[in-house]
């Protein structure tokens, strides 16, 4: 399976992040479908099936995730 690059994985965590912090306050159609594709690239980013196991599976591969191993080195 290819593998995203860290920083797609960190944007894509960070805008999923904001959006959901929005939804609070309703989110309109042009947001609700941003945040459907975020959902959906972080998916097939992490080859898992629903969002939330998508993002601690994207937050494992994240620098500094794994401290025991090299994970800071490869940034």
């Amino acid at each position: 399976m290819l593998m995203a690059h860290p920083a797609v994985l960190s944007r894509l965590i960070d805008e999923h992040e904001a959006l959901r912090l929005l939804d609070a306050s309703g989110l309109g159609p042009e947001a609700r479908r941003r945040m459907d594709d975020i959902a959906y690239h972080l998916c097939v980013s992490t080859g898992t099936r629903d969002v939330d196991t998508a993002l601690i599976a994207a937050r494992y591969r994240l620098p500094g995730a794994r401290p025991e191993d090299d994970s800071l080195l490869t940034v």
